[in-house]
């Protein structure tokens, strides 16, 4: 069962229904989510098997955190779009870092890598509850913790060549993408009505 991280039970649909405004600005984020995952499985891939297509892979992830600053812009303003684009690209190339030295069996750099991974996602939680008082702490901490837990897991049982496994674990990495989606598209659509 995937966890709620407490948002579907605290979220008062009835009082906050979604006009065509709010359905749209969930829409955009379940795109902008799903492109994160989608994307950063290909670079996974690409890190894994030495694909030709890295380089152009790993731009296109990149260009997922600009993405997300040009919606939050709309919200919160120049300032607070870049820094939030600046704390997920980070996350992206620490990411990317953990799987090249997983795949080069450097227990060391991996642990690093995970361990400012983690240090990041902290980073991003603290700054979105900052902006969004309806991000609450602590379970957006879960959701990030949990996405980063699958994509770790992911990664693992790729270069394990558990290729059933890591489509499994992608299948669960989707379905909490979109409910990452919808905490963030909630989030705002709550802040705004008050």
């Amino acid at each position: 069962m995937t966890p709620n991280y407490g948002y579907p039970p605290s979220f008062d649909y009835d009082r906050y229904r979604l006009n065509k405004a709010a359905v749209h600005l969930r829409d955009c984020f379940r795109l902008l989510w799903e492109q994160h995952v989608y994307w950063t499985r290909m670079v996974i891939m690409g890190i894994v098997f030495d694909l030709p297509d890295l380089e152009a892979t790993t731009t296109r992830l990149l260009r997922n955190a600009p993405d997300f600053a040009k919606l939050l812009c709309r919200f919160y303003g120049e300032n607070n779009a870049a820094e939030f684009s600046h704390l997920l690209t980070d996350h992206l190339v620490i990411a990317a870092e953990l799987v090249k030295a997983a795949k080069a069996d450097d227990s060391s750099g991996a642990a690093d890598a995970e361990k400012r991974w983690y240090a990041n996602a902290d980073d991003i939680v603290r700054f979105l509850n900052h902006i969004n008082r309806y991000w609450f702490i602590e379970p957006m901490r879960a959701m990030w913790y949990e996405h980063l837990s699958l994509t770790k897991t992911e990664a693992v049982t790729m270069l394990n060549r558990n290729y059933d496994r890591s489509i499994e674990t992608f299948n669960q990495i989707e379905k909490e993408a979109l409910m990452m989606a919808d905490a963030f598209s909630n989030g705002i659509i709550r802040q705004m009505g008050n």
